[in-house]
């Protein structure tokens, strides 16, 4: 009886073993995965038009004097990385480096390029992140291997604006985690400010949420199974992408921007966030606004807040 209880304890714990292991690897497909639905350049930009109509014209008029270009950069590792760029009304230092969100695209994130190049007049830069729009690479990164790929690119901006540029990085999403990673790390003197809205604290405490909420199950076992797996197969892990230290490590400016009504990253990661961060820092919570909808719904207000802060830092000759 004791040996076959003890044999029915060792296929349990087998079964259970294949079951997170075999949930883990779906979980990397599942999150890091996913298809990349922005490669059609075309559909993408007609549908951001038709949810930012104000950007429509803006969009004409550079097309029109081809003034909205794209380039491409090869990333270390061999990776071919694309962006687009758009200078000025005229040679000018300000410039805007944008990084998009999770599953989304440079693209997706023309209404902030929008903010910067038309209503401020700043050069604009705005890549693509790892499998997606355009560019290469077999997983989205969650913002922790990208943080090096935007630094590539801050670098490479002065031969596109002038080497006298100075430059504020603006985040959306996964974006605005790219954003505060990057802000951890040795940056060049271009560098002035930063601005994230609606980052997450760490890839760690996004994906637990995500877990818990869309499969109702705790992160014992299986994130730490999943994150062991990153670290295999994507040379990272889940704790390690950590915004959170990241900020710890930032001195420079950052605006924090967050909707008080965000279910997807809770609004409280903001300010977990921003009491991580060392002054000089601002925070605007945006009333009634849920994820990523601070610019939609208040573009005026997110315009002149952003104006405000990032005049602080970036002196306007």
């Amino acid at each position: 009886m004791k040996k076959k209880l003890g044999m029915a304890l060792i296929a349990l714990m087998v079964l259970m073993g294949v079951l997170t292991l075999g949930g883990s690897f779906y979980l990397i497909d599942y999150s890091l995965r996913p298809e990349n639905e922005n490669k059609d350049q075309a559909k993408t930009m007609a549908l951001m038009c038709d949810r930012y109509p104000q950007i429509t014209t803006w969009l004409d008029s550079l097309q029109q004097h081809h003034a909205l270009r794209d380039t491409f950069i090869t990333a270390p590792d061999g990776i071919c990385l694309h962006a687009y760029y758009a200078a000025a009304s005229r040679p000018k230092r300000e410039t805007a480096v944008i990084v998009h969100g999770y599953t989304d695209s440079s693209i997706r994130m023309f209404h902030i390029g929008y903010l910067y190049n038309h209503s401020l007049d700043f050069n604009v830069l705005i890549p693509d992140l790892r499998n997606s729009g355009l560019s290469e690479g077999e997983a989205i990164q969650m913002g922790w291997l990208d943080r090096k790929d935007v630094l590539q690119w801050i670098d490479l901006a002065p031969s596109i604006f002038g080497d006298s540029i100075q430059t504020v990085v603006h985040g959306i999403s996964m974006g605005a985690a790219t954003t505060m990673m990057v802000s951890g790390e040795k940056l060049p003197s271009q560098i002035k400010c930063f601005v994230e809205d609606c980052g997450y604290t760490s890839v760690w405490d996004q994906f637990e949420k995500e877990l818990n909420e869309q499969f109702g199950l705790p992160a014992f076992p299986l994130l730490h199974v999943s994150s062991w797996l990153c670290d295999l197969q994507l040379g990272w892990n889940f704790k390690e992408a950590s915004a959170l230290k990241q900020v710890e490590r930032c001195h420079l400016p950052m605006f924090f921007i967050h909707g008080d009504a965000d279910a997807y990253v809770p609004t409280y990661m903001v300010h977990e966030l921003y009491d991580a961060k060392p002054q000089p820092k601002e925070l605007w919570v945006v009333p009634k606004t849920s994820h990523a909808k601070s610019y939609m719904n208040h573009p005026e207000e997110y315009t002149e807040h952003v104006r405000k802060f990032v005049g602080k830092y970036i002196v306007v000759p």
